[in-house]
């Protein structure tokens, strides 16, 4: 079977994507290994993690801006180019300077590979495919968040840093060579500034609310599962240990992977308010119901070669985290594909630039909200918190978008 353009177009996105992800998910795995052998603490720690959402937020609107204005494709080479550098550096780190060095470069060019390829991948597919090629686009980035999880630390272990960024390094390179090969060059330019203009869209406008509001939803769930797997009983936890964390987390990304291509070949054509709308709705049921899981009868329920015996409340969290990622799949292609709609002809990579700052309060105030929850009133209260911003935000879009656009919409959107 031969394999025409446009497969290598998006080929070499979906590589470009994955790339990107599996480079955040190893540098996330190893960040403890890096606190420990750069005698990092306190405040240190803190800022290691700032600085990269620091970079992250600080390059959404230059580089979105340059995007549409001149080439997605040349903005894409350059932010490969900083990833391939941010990833040599971490090979060579010896002091908490260079590792902060690197994580900048790391967050610039996480931003500008993600936002450059989705909206390349947006602007290159058809209108009435456009969830189906961002849910596979997608599906590579679940693929990277399941590698990087259980592959990075055991390549580590086995391999050390140099072996594995030098892996790393190599898959970039090759999907830097396939963007610049393979994909075409842009055939719009948008000149004057595409940030202002969509960000009084009043479509864009609508659909914030639910986007604000979920993104607390999510940040507060998807932040408190390992913990509420891993602490112990006495912080309201199961207390298991590090694999069990793993197989836990990596059902969420199993799941999200598996239907997201599916739900955004439907979100094609059933329109994409009803999918965000049910999976935000069904988000919200799945984290309340979370807690409940410290109630299950403690007992062996399935034994699984790799993880051991597995009791009714590991099964119960994989269940449930599984579902998780079902719901988030529902929501997500459809959300970007929304986006890329709007954003199509005007300033795509602007309007998913807008998508990516609308999240930016409610995923760095959710942390501080949820840790307070869990001093205060125990950690299950942070799932409730959780599931009731995602009711929050569905309802507050349903009733917004019937409001003003009438009861049809729900469905033309």
């Amino acid at each position: 079977m031969s394999v025409g353009h446009d497969d290598l177009q998006f080929g070499s996105l979906y590589l470009t994507r994955f790339a990107a992800s599996f480079g955040f998910m190893t540098v996330m795995t190893l960040l403890p290994t890096y606190i420990e052998t750069l005698g990092a603490t306190g405040v240190t720690i803190g800022v290691f993690v700032a600085i990269l959402e620091l970079a992250r937020t600080v390059g959404i609107v230059p580089l979105g801006w340059a995007g549409d204005r001149y080439s997605k494709r040349s903005v894409l080479l350059v932010a490969l180019g900083v990833s391939v550098a941010a990833y040599l550096a971490f090979a060579r780190v010896a002091s908490i300077e260079g590792f902060l060095v690197a994580r900048t470069l790391q967050g610039l060019g996480l931003t500008g590979t993600g936002l450059l390829s989705l909206a390349l991948v947006g602007d290159l597919a058809p209108p009435g495919q456009r969830g189906a090629r961002i849910g596979r686009y997608n599906a590579f980035r679940m693929g990277a968040g399941i590698a990087g999880t259980i592959g990075a630390g055991a390549l580590h272990a086995v391999a050390g840093f140099d072996v594995l960024f030098g892996l790393l390094t190599v898959i970039l390179i090759v999907a830097t060579i396939g963007v610049w090969r393979f994909v075409d060059a842009d055939k719009t330019h948008v000149s004057g500034f595409a940030f202002a203009d969509l960000a009084m869209n009043e479509r864009i406008v609508t659909f914030a609310t639910f986007r604000a509001q979920y993104a607390v939803a999510v940040t507060l769930v998807r932040r408190w599962v390992p913990i509420f797997v891993g602490v112990s009983a006495a912080q309201g936890g199961l207390g298991y240990g590090a694999v069990i964390v793993g197989a836990v987390l990596a059902a969420e990304k199993c799941t999200n992977m598996v239907c997201q291509p599916m739900a955004g070949r439907f979100s094609d054509r059933q329109g994409r308010a009803v999918f965000i709308l049910v999976g935000g709705g069904a988000y919200g049921l799945v984290a309340i119901a979370f807690p409940f899981v410290g109630g299950f009868v403690d007992g062996v329920a399935l034994v699984v070669p790799g993880l051991g015996p597995l009791s009714t409340a590991v099964i119960a969290a994989i269940i449930l985290n599984g579902l998780l990622g079902v719901a988030d799949a529902f929501r997500e292609p459809a959300s970007m594909a929304f986006f890329a709609d709007e954003g199509s002809g005007e300033g795509i990579t602007s309007s998913f630039g807008i998508r990516s700052l609308i999240w930016k309060p409610g995923s760095v105030l959710a942390p501080l909200a949820g840790g307070w929850l869990m001093g205060e009133f125990g950690i299950e209260w942070v799932f409730v918190a959780g599931g009731a911003a995602a009711f929050a935000a569905t309802g507050t879009f349903l009733g917004l978008l019937v409001w003003r656009y009438g009861t049809q919409a729900v469905r033309e959107w």
